[in-house]
């Protein structure tokens, strides 16, 4: 009988060669994961190419790469494979204009559970969201658990990713998004009109958007809670500010 632990996970590319074969053919990666201290020279050559296409090199401890590899060798090196490949943020305004709707963007700081992006790239896809936007770093990617997730929507959403949440909402409002954040203590989410162009940002399931985020949203927007417990889960908060917001575009 077969240990399914011992088993690759269908979104990790194990070993030196298969790495350097998915970079050069242009495959979608979210990162590579190198054992730290590795200093091989074909190791070397693999993260220069990849630093090459901007593709995040993150060291990690060797026992990673074994629990991820499952029984395949690694030789020092993983890459982590995208379930498609990422848009930009101009494709995200591009696709909009070619509907000749107002942009409607979900922003998403640290989201980490892979099973919440996924979730929420299927609420955008049904809402009629123009496209999901997450940051490069400490976030949840899509992976292959993110795209069952998101029950296919993720063929039909564009996502995008970027360096800097802030400096991104920067960006927006100046192409005169009106951008909105979930967070407690804010303005009754009923009360708001979300009618024009808008960008939801959707925080960390433990801490929330990060103070910085939130003093660059133009508006702090809360669900009211009548219960014991004082918070929702990110993709069902998310859920109920997309579908208000579409309310208001119709």
């Amino acid at each position: 009988m077969n240990d399914r632990h011992n088993e690759p996970k269908p979104d990790v590319i194990s070993g030196r060669n298969p790495v350097s074969e998915a970079i050069r053919s242009n495959r979608p990666i979210d990162k590579i994961l190198v054992a730290r201290g590795e200093k091989s020279g074909a190791v070397v050559g693999i993260l220069a190419k990849a630093r090459d296409r901007q593709i995040l090199v993150k060291e990690v401890d060797r026992t990673k790469l074994d629990f991820l590899s499952g029984s395949a060798p690694h030789q020092g090196i993983v890459a982590l494979a995208a379930a498609k490949e990422y848009d930009t943020v101009e494709d995200i305004f591009a696709y909009a204009e070619s509907r000749n709707e107002p942009p409607f963007i979900v922003v998403l700081d640290e989201l980490e559970d892979p099973h919440n992006l996924g979730a929420i790239i299927r609420t955008a896809e049904c809402t009629g969201v123009h496209g999901v936007i997450i940051p490069k770093r400490r976030s949840a990617t899509l992976s292959y658990t993110v795209g069952k997730a998101s029950a296919g929507a993720i063929e039909y959403m564009r996502v995008a990713r970027v360096t800097n949440i802030p400096n991104l909402i920067d960006d927006l409002k100046a192409r005169g998004v009106w951008v909105y954040g979930a967070d407690m203590n804010g303005t009754d989410y009923e009360q708001c009109d979300m009618s024009g162009a808008c960008a939801v940002v959707i925080g960390n399931e433990g801490k929330g958007i990060s103070r910085l985020v939130r003093e660059k949203c133009d508006v702090i927007v809360s669900l009211p809670m009548k219960g014991k417990i004082n918070s929702l889960n990110a993709s069902v908060a998310a859920g109920v500010l997309l579908y208000h917001a579409m309310k208001g575009r119709e």
